[in-house]
């Protein structure tokens, strides 16, 4: 067995601007994580460090991030598929560890590299799932089959990978899950079958007000679906917002300049979300709506060149990145 030894103390210090705390109404969260840390090797860096989440029912939360920043991990821990060497995760109140069926059995889950028996049909499939799930609605079962129009008696070996995903969120659905878990679930897809998955996916969703969580590097879908934001960097959680806040209350400033180093006029501003470099610019996200900029910041002399405008979702993305802060 792997030792592997722990972090000295919680980690202090913000997350983020506007980063949700656990303090109070824990009893009003479907999902909590707490000062989360794992790693897989002891050589290796954390995969995930310090980690705080929480999520109440209903919501929609979408979670960002570059390859490596801890996404997948955080998923296969509240899963119980893995254990955190620090912290703590409780889904319903439950460690997922400690109570996996009972905390799967409440719970539903799309993977992007999600494997059903390839030798089974898909209705064999279905008859393994209503036993396992005991609050598996055989109506809704076959209204999700009429809308997705599975062909009962082929082999899942014998599916597309969009009629291989329909089964996949079909069985994640029928069992009427409290929390929906989806990772990369329009993955590999081409165009019209991923775009097809995602308004099936929107029109469920809203008719069962379902908690959802979902991860994805494609951002228009990401938009679509999230009320919420969270961004993981380098397996910290640096970001957690609204999605409105985010499109209403960030801007992107761009200011030129011929030095390796930041402009001393940025200290005058709201502490950057990230800050980078390109080119003869140094491109800065802040925490300020455009709105606000101009009416206290443009008319600087300091900042007469420079250029603002509002954060789409692929600029944050790109943005904490690139960025060296965070």
């Amino acid at each position: 067995m792997v030792r592997i030894a722990r972090p000295a103390g919680r980690r202090t210090g913000p997350i983020g601007p506007g980063t949700t705390r656990l303090v109070g109404e824990r009893s009003m969260n479907c999902l909590e994580v707490r000062n989360l840390y794992r790693k897989y090797h002891p050589k290796e860096n954390w995969a995930l460090r310090g980690v705080d989440l929480q999520m109440k029912p209903g919501e929609v939360l979408g979670l960002l991030g570059p390859n490596g920043a801890g996404k997948t991990t955080l998923i296969r821990l509240l899963l119980g598929m893995l254990q955190p060497h620090q912290g703590k995760v409780r889904v319903f109140g439950q460690d997922p560890c400690r109570e996996p069926v009972s905390v799967r059995r409440r719970m539903g889950y799309v993977a992007e590299d999600q494997i059903l028996p390839g030798t089974l049909k898909v209705v064999e499939v279905l008859h393994i799932f209503r036993e396992l799930y005991p609050t598996w609605d055989r109506d809704y079962e076959a209204e999700l089959l009429d809308r997705f129009q599975l062909p009962l008696g082929k082999l899942v070996s014998g599916l597309s990978k969009g009629l291989a995903r329909r089964l996949a969120l079909l069985v994640a659905l029928a069992h009427r899950p409290e929390i929906l878990v989806l990772d990369e679930p329009a993955g590999g897809l081409d165009p019209a079958a991923r775009r097809e998955f995602l308004e099936i996916a929107l029109t469920l969703l809203h008719e069962a007000s379902t908690t959802v969580l979902f991860s994805s590097h494609l951002l228009d879908d990401v938009e679509r679906l999230a009320g919420r934001i969270a961004f993981l960097r380098r397996g910290s959680l640096v970001l957690d917002r609204p999605l409105t806040e985010i499109q209403e209350g960030f801007s992107l400033l761009t200011v030129p300049s011929d030095s390796d180093r930041p402009p001393a006029s940025l200290k005058t501003l709201p502490e950057p979300l990230s800050l980078r470099r390109r080119g003869g610019d140094w491109l800065a996200i802040l925490p300020i709506a455009v709105e606000t900029w101009q009416e206290n910041f443009a008319e600087a002399e300091s900042f007469q060149q420079a250029a603002v405008s509002p954060v789409a979702l692929e600029d944050l993305f790109i943005e904490f990145v690139e960025g060296g802060k965070g």
